[in-house]
């Protein structure tokens, strides 16, 4: 056939060979490039890529019943679809908030204890989802919570859902990041 190409012969000459070398560098570039690059849409990243931790001391939103104020220790760790949270809220040992040791966090009302099962994250927000042991308010086992909690230091903010029960809590002390 005449005017074909012979690749056994054609690979030769010199345009032939330029050709075939910039389009093995183009594959191989495009090839690293794929093998090297994540994902930036939104919501693209991998839940395995997300790595959530924090920890401090935290104050609850309206405190308990009858105004009684209520402080938390607060540490947490998740990345991909494990990771552990630990919560102890603390109350004055007398139940109003008017008298002279309301200001002595000495009485554990509530500890939550519990292992994270998934994480989601937007923007600088996360969301850990897992089951918990409880004692003290809520008392109980395998107990479903939801943590949201916006990354930052004192001032940033958390939401506790478990038991039934919902906890506003601004961060005091400490420091919360989100990737």
């Amino acid at each position: 056939m005449e005017g074909a190409f012979d690749f056994r012969q054609d690979w030769r000459r010199p345009a032939v060979r330029k050709l075939l070398l910039w389009m093995g560098a183009a594959v191989l570039a495009l090839a690293l490039i794929g093998s090297a690059a994540r994902p930036i849409a939104v919501g693209a990243t991998r839940d395995e890529d997300h790595q959530v931790s924090g920890g401090g001391r935290t104050m609850i939103e309206g405190g308990g019943p009858g105004l009684v104020p209520v402080t938390t220790v607060l540490a947490f760790h998740a990345s991909g679809q494990d990771g552990a949270f630990e919560c102890l809220a603390l109350m004055p040992p007398v139940a109003t908030s008017f008298s002279p040791e309301s200001g002595d966090f000495e009485v554990n009302a509530m500890y939550v204890t519990g292992k994270v099962t998934s994480v989601t994250v937007r923007g600088g927000t996360a969301v850990l989802h897992g089951t918990a042991t409880v004692t003290g308010l809520g008392a109980g086992t395998n107990v479903p919570f939801t943590f949201a909690v916006k990354a930052g230091g004192p001032g940033a903010t958390a939401r506790l859902d478990i038991s039934g029960l919902t906890f506003h809590e601004i961060l005091l002390e400490g420091q919360i990041s989100v990737h």
